[in-house]
């Protein structure tokens, strides 16, 4: 609570971390701080996910083994190296019961990923309906960027100067074996499924 800024009581403040959702220890933490606090999660395909995650950390270490190296303890047999957190973080399902330890699916708000990129302004929508705010951001506050390949936001309608995500953002992915890619398909569908059925939202990751 002390790293947190002061507040009013007619403002919301927003902390984002993204290991919070895979760390034990921060459900129990921010409950015992705010048991009213609203959670905002943003997920995307796990599959993709991995393969980003992969992609940024070879940018800082190149002589990291290959992809499918760390995906798998026995490719041949198909098992997955559950400990690879490229790999852990995507199993939704998991980290999600953590958290229904202590908040209500009510007070959880999950985010489509690829929507975010297709969609800004729908899915900025859901999330100022859920946090019970105005819809401020709109469309007209998004343009598409197409070197990045991700939507900018407008800070005004009529501000010149846009905010884009940074240099680690919209890299281009590592090329991975499609037959890898089918088998992590098939090792996250149980886990996808669980998570929809949870959270009562389908996110077509298939």
């Amino acid at each position: 609570r002390s790293l947190m800024p002061r507040t009013l009581d007619s403002q919301i403040t927003v902390e984002k971390t993204p290991s919070y959702f895979v760390t034990k220890e921060a459900p129990r933490r921010i409950f015992n701080m705010s048991r009213d606090s609203k959670l905002i999660v943003v997920v995307r395909n796990p599959v993709t996910r991995a393969i980003s995650d992969y992609t940024q950390t070879l940018s800082k270490k190149p002589d990291i083994p290959t992809f499918e190296g760390l995906s798998f303890r026995n490719r041949s047999l198909g098992l997955v190296d559950t400990s690879w957190n490229a790999i852990r973080i995507g199993m939704y399902a998991v980290h999600l019961e953590s958290w229904l330890q202590y908040f209500p699916l009510s007070q959880i708000h999950f985010v489509s990923g690829e929507k975010l990129i297709t969609d800004p302004a729908g899915e900025m929508g859901k999330v100022q309906d859920f946090l019970g705010i105005k819809r401020v951001i709109t469309d007209k506050h998004f343009y598409f960027n197409k070197t990045k390949g991700f939507p900018c936001l407008k800070k005004s309608e009529s501000s010149g100067l846009p905010r884009c995500l940074g240099k680690s953002k919209g890299r281009t992915h590592v090329q991975i074996d499609p037959e890898v890619i089918e088998q992590l398909r098939d090792f996250y569908r149980p886990y996808n499924i669980k998570f929809y059925e949870t959270v009562g939202q389908d996110f077509r990751w298939e």
